[in-house]
């Protein structure tokens, strides 16, 4: 019986598995004299032979201090240059790639590192303190460190090593899931995984040879990972910001005549208020990691902002679906249909057991359109599961493929509209609620400009529907307005008995809602702001 964490998978695979050159090192060759890579903040440019030369040096160094193919390289950095030639040194050598989230408090970066077991870590010098408190791993930096025990790695002097030979199947990198619904797990992504997610997106989006890329996401997640690797592929320029400023970076769209830019709901927001025109050289805008507001969306459409909203996840090595500009400001939240090779299944989420879980002996009906259930993900872009973990392999994949933990619906015409994660269902009084459903509503009230839906423990009824609202701009919205906006829009049992109100919503930072910070601001408002 084929395994069903393949069957996606198997079907696009090709009936060789070639080895390939590392992917910049094959880019190197057919374009050298084009700009690989452009320091928005030092303003300075690298062609793809010097970055090649530079990443041949890079993994060089990285073997002298014992890194071999197979083994795991932990980056500890926030998104830079030295990040991306770390990317394209360890494929360069066959080691496995593990950013790790520079944002988390010790302990939790310290599970990261347990579970992904590294060779050697690589930090710079506002991490080399945590790199070091992680354990007995051999730490260098790719600044001047401050002790002793850690390598500066340019001051090495570089091994001869031989260059890897990449297979589709061959594990590439480590990426940790964000931990919203339980503690993160170690994702494993294929050199297959990433180049089928790159092709994918080419045919989406659209490439051409002069497109240039603005990375101004966390490296450490796939957003901005993926960035720097589809570059090579596709032989077109990153444009790299040091930490995001949203000023800086519409000015570093127009300076550098960007083409494209991913970003979070958030940073783009934060972008149209920062400037009025934005430069006529943008050609999209793949926007993810969090719903696309209505009111986002038209603010794009309005100042012709070419904006793509996509749903991903780490797993799926990036996106899954994603909507051109015309689909999105004609179908208000949708993430457009799923991209080449990607198969998107909605299950019954009550026929499923635990997020995530396949319990019964056969995986229930795929539910027509327009019914609400469990996205499920198959094709030559999904993980082939945990790093270090089985248990957790066995119970995300059933007949369908991955299950996503994401709730949704299709239409008639294919497109996903995502409603929120599974584990956030609320069930109050032996009644389901969504809590996206319950957000969509809201969001039709003009002065509403976001909301976050969680359920609050309840003596009562188990649990109630509670809200934290951000209201447009001088908006003078209160709890009474709330509650009569959602009398005829919802149900009884789905109106929200407890509402809050809040100038942004708390986020993780791949843009996602921090739904137990959502909880605890609402829990302190019970009492005051009790829309019951």
């Amino acid at each position: 019986m084929t395994d069903p964490r393949r069957a996606g998978r198997s079907r696009a695979e090709p009936a060789r598995d070639w080895p390939t050159s590392d992917w910049l090192a094959h880019r190197a060759r057919v374009s050298p004299g084009a700009t690989a890579l452009v320091d928005a903040e030092a303003g300075t440019e690298r062609t793809y032979a010097e970055l090649d030369a530079a990443v041949e040096r890079t993994a060089g160094r990285l073997a002298s201090l014992g890194v071999r193919a197979g083994d795991h390289l932990g980056v500890v950095l926030e998104t830079r240059p030295a990040f991306v030639r770390l990317v394209h040194a360890a494929m360069r050598l066959g080691a496995v790639l593990v950013p790790l989230n520079v944002r988390l408090a010790r302990p939790e970066l310290s599970r990261q590192a347990d579970l992904a077991e590294p060779t050697l870590l690589v930090c710079e010098a506002d991490t080399e303190a945590d790199a070091l408190a992680l354990g007995e791993v051999p730490v260098a930096s790719v600044d001047s460190p401050t002790e002793a025990s850690v390598a500066a790695l340019a001051e090495r002097e570089p091994d001869e090593f031989e260059s890897a030979s990449w297979s589709r199947s061959d594990p590439q990198a480590l990426l940790f899931t964000s931990g919203t619904t339980g503690d993160p797990k170690a994702v494993e992504l294929t050199t297959g995984n990433l180049l089928a997610s790159a092709t994918a997106s080419a045919f989406r989006l659209g490439v051409t040879p002069d497109d240039r890329w603005l990375l101004c996401l966390s490296m450490y997640h796939m957003g901005g990972l993926s960035v720097a690797l589809r570059s090579a592929l596709y032989g077109t320029t990153v444009v790299l910001q040091e930490g995001f400023d949203a000023g800086a970076a519409a000015d570093a769209v127009a300076e550098y005549a960007v083409t494209g830019v991913s970003l979070v709901p958030t940073m783009l927001r934060r972008m149209l208020d920062a400037r009025e025109d934005w430069a006529d050289s943008l050609r999209f805008v793949l926007l993810g990691g969090a719903p696309a507001p209505e009111e986002l969306l038209s603010r794009c459409a309005d100042r012709g902002v070419p904006v793509h909203p996509t749903y991903g996840m780490t797993e799926t090595a990036s996106q899954i679906a994603t909507a051109r500009p015309r689909e999105a400001f004609e179908h208000d939240g949708t993430v457009g249909r799923p991209l080449l090779w990607t198969d998107v299944t909605v299950v019954d989420v009550d026929a499923t057991g635990g997020e995530g879980a396949n319990e019964n002996d056969g995986e229930p009906d795929p539910l027509p359109a327009g019914e609400v259930g469990e996205l499920v993900v198959s094709g030559p872009t999904v993980t082939p599961g945990y790093y270090g973990d089985p248990e957790a392999t066995d119970a995300a994949f059933g007949e369908y493929g991955l299950h996503t933990g994401d709730v949704g619906y299709r239409d008639e015409s294919g497109r996903i509209w995502v409603l929120n994660r599974r584990s956030d269902r609320i069930v109050t009084g032996g009644e389901n609620v969504h809590p996206g459903a319950v957000v969509e509503a809201l969001r039709d009230h003009p002065d509403v400009r976001e909301a976050a839906v969680v359920g609050l423990d309840d003596d009562e009824w188990g649990e109630r529907v509670a809200a934290l609202v951000v209201p447009e701009a001088g908006a003078d919205l209160s709890v009474a307005d709330v509650d009569a906006h959602c009398e005829g829009r919802l149900a009884g049992f789905e109106r929200p008995r407890t509402v809050a109100f809040a100038d942004e919503l708390p986020r993780t930072a791949s843009g996602t809602v921090e739904r137990e910070a959502v909880r605890e601001r609402l829990r302190a408002a019970d009492g005051r702001d009790d829309g019951g």
